[in-house]
């Protein structure tokens, strides 16, 4: 039975990635079909077509490899110089430039002229490859606030899970009491595991991450705390005291190996599922667009620990480059987990969001051959033609944006080399879920 789980997430993941895939190619399409530009193919995946059919000048289907989609649009690249589009050069990176530029054109018709993608307005352009990223942006945003406001999320609660005995500084990095160690204040005040506070002196608690302020800010302090204890509210009074404790991210997380000195109670959070308002499913959004964009910026310095899990003994990092397979395989591990099935729901769903975020902001990289590429060559044009007519010089025309397919075949070649140390990584020393 679990074997069976595992697979029926692995496919349930498939189709949600078939189903991202097609949603961002949409994106393109719409916006391309709303400024007249004709838009031959519309294909989810790469390699042999299985399935497809025409319908008006388009032909829509579904190849057999699921790893990506695309749409062609005629003119994606200006002609030559000289007009023309079938030249062919001996070196070999004027040949990637023109093989680019001839197949923009290979499907011209007669009356397409007035129909090629190079010859819309910039803005027209940014908007067609933007489209097509901000689709996956706004399904990620969907599905994590309809989860997160429906569904809730695991988080540190207002109620305790255990109690401290001692005061001990966090850095000693010890669990076991020692002689003269001074007792907890929270466990003087008479705090017990399953009481619920609801009032910090004399002020209602909201949340946590309130809480752990509250507590922080009042070293030395004798406060009153208010818990619900067996269905009865009881009033504790604990002094407050000033210790060593992990430094705070702000939201009730906690900076690994960072320390400060803050007013301390002794408790532990107990964690539960808890349902986000729209504010603070909001403020997660940001969170994590933010963590998103961290580790874009930061996925460099982790190849050398990637290379190690995958040929070496290194340990595969919680926060590693996870690829399409990596991913299969988690989405495989949620339908086995021993937690209720909404649950395994939302942690699913979660995956998928997340995943169409990282399709975002991989793609508005300024780098061909992605969206971002396209789009940062249409808002160099838009600079250029602007800047020539306040100067009043003659207009310089289209950017040919074929120019770079040398540097885009290199940062495509880079891309694979990643893809394919990801995908070994996933298989042999793969990320796991607890």
């Amino acid at each position: 039975m679990t074997t069976l789980m595992f697979i029926l997430g692995i496919v349930v993941f498939a189709i949600g990635l078939l189903i991202s895939i097609a949603w961002h190619e949409l994106g393109h399409l719409s916006t391309a079909k709303l400024f007249g530009i004709r838009v031959p193919q519309y294909m989810v995946g790469f390699g042999p077509t299985i399935w497809s059919r025409k319908k008006g000048e388009t032909e829509y289907g579904i190849k057999a490899v699921p790893l990506g989609g695309y749409i062609r649009m005629i003119g994606m690249f200006p002609p030559g110089p000289d007009g023309r589009v079938e030249a062919r050069s001996t070196s070999p990176f004027r040949g990637m430039i023109e093989d680019a530029r001839s197949a923009a054109f290979e499907e011209l018709r007669p009356g397409d002229e007035t129909r090629l993608f190079y010859t819309r307005k910039p803005w027209k352009r940014v908007i067609v490859m933007f489209a097509g990223p901000f689709m996956n942006l706004v399904l990620a945003v969907a599905i994590f606030l309809g989860v997160m406001m429906t569904f809730g999320i695991q988080t540190q609660t207002t109620t305790v899970g255990k109690v401290s005995d001692c005061v001990i500084e966090q850095s000693e990095n010890r669990s076991k009491c020692e002689k003269g160690d001074q007792a907890a204040p929270a466990k003087a005040a008479g705090l017990q595991g399953g009481d619920k506070i609801v009032a910090f002196d004399g002020k209602a608690v909201a949340d946590w991450s309130t809480l752990q302020s509250d507590i922080r800010a009042n070293p030395g302090k004798d406060v009153t705390i208010t818990v619900e204890r067996k269905g009865e509210k009881v009033d504790l009074t604990a002094h407050l005291i000033k210790n060593q404790v992990s430094k705070t991210d702000g939201d009730g997380g906690y900076v690994e190996g960072k320390y400060v000195y803050a007013g301390f109670l002794g408790f532990t959070p107990a964690t539960g599922i808890v349902e986000q308002s729209f504010g603070q499913s909001v403020d997660r959004m940001g969170d994590m667009m933010e963590n998103g964009v961290e580790s874009l910026i930061s996925l460099p310095a982790k190849i050398p620990a990637l290379w190690d899990a995958a040929f070496g003994d290194g340990p595969r990092e919680p926060d590693s480059p996870m690829g399409v397979v990596g991913a299969a395989r988690v989405g495989g591990e949620i339908f086995t987990l021993d937690i209720p099935a909404t649950q395994q729901l939302a942690f699913f769903l979660m995956l998928v969001a997340g995943f169409n975020l990282s399709l975002f902001l991989f793609n508005m990289l300024p780098l061909l051959p992605l969206d971002g590429g396209h789009i940062a060559g249409a808002l160099w044009e838009a600079l250029r033609r602007n800047t020539a007519k306040v100067l009043r010089r003659p207009d310089p025309g289209p950017f040919d944006v074929a120019k770079l397919m040398p540097v885009a075949y290199v940062v495509a070649g880079i891309f694979v080399c990643f893809t394919v140390l990801v995908l070994i990584a996933d298989l042999v020393n793969p990320v796991r879920i607890s």
